[in-house]
């Protein structure tokens, strides 16, 4: 009986040793074109979070993650095409300014946040937002990476091309400006005045090649939250 007894703690206490081992850390490498960066411009590992932009390393380019929040980037919010001197002004649909709801706006006031380290944010051109273009992970998702991209609809985002000639339906309203479509993957010419989505981005400097937006320290992979 004794024996068993201490065979029993013998085993009971191997098994809570076993239990209080470190744990390795998982080993995510990074994703060959995305990175999650935050607000402020540290890079995240990929299972981090909150972020508020994405590295696109590809093109060196940093791109506006949409959010749900009712703030300026809420991925909700539509807007005319307006560069402060050709186009429609205020003829979108934002709840959090009266006065002025169109892509001059969102430029100039996610400009004033310097948003994730950056203050040269503007609408991408064509080509720029084309390459986001992916098959989506299911029927009902849009076409992009949508575990970098959330927030993203179904359906037209501005870019930065205008005085295109308008399809047939528009002729009557002259010239518009190029959106993409991530629910069918394609471009399209709209008027001014129409009300689409937008995802801004901006520029890294080319001398730019460290693995950070700013000198703020990068989270490492390894580390622990």
């Amino acid at each position: 009986m004794i024996r068993r007894l201490i065979l029993s703690a013998i085993i009971v206490t191997l098994f809570i040793g076993i239990c209080l081992l470190p744990q390795a850390q998982p080993k995510l490498s990074q994703h060959k074109r995305f990175t999650k960066v935050t607000y402020d411009g540290v890079h995240l590992s990929p299972w981090q979070g909150p972020w508020a932009c994405v590295l696109d390393k590809q093109n060196q380019l940093l791109w506006e993650v949409k959010t749900d929040n009712e703030s300026i980037h809420d991925g909700y919010w539509t807007y005319s095409w307006f560069d402060g001197v050709q186009g429609k002004r205020n003829f979108g649909d934002c709840y959090y300014e009266p006065d002025r709801c169109d892509t001059s706006d969102l430029i100039r006031r996610t400009n004033e946040q310097t948003l994730c380290d950056q203050s040269n944010w503007r609408l991408p051109t064509a080509a720029e937002l084309s390459s986001l273009i992916q098959n989506p992970t299911s029927p009902a998702q849009p076409h992009i990476a949508n575990d970098f991209f959330i927030h993203i609809k179904q359906g037209d985002y501005w870019t930065s091309e205008h005085n295109q000639p308008l399809p047939k339906q528009y002729r009557q309203k002259g010239v518009g400006a190029t959106a993409i479509n991530f629910h069918f993957g394609k471009r399209y010419t709209l008027p001014y005045r129409n009300a689409a989505f937008v995802m801004l981005v901006a520029d890294l400097p080319a001398a730019n090649t460290s693995p950070q937006i700013s000198r703020r320290t990068t989270i490492t992979q390894h580390k622990q939250e």
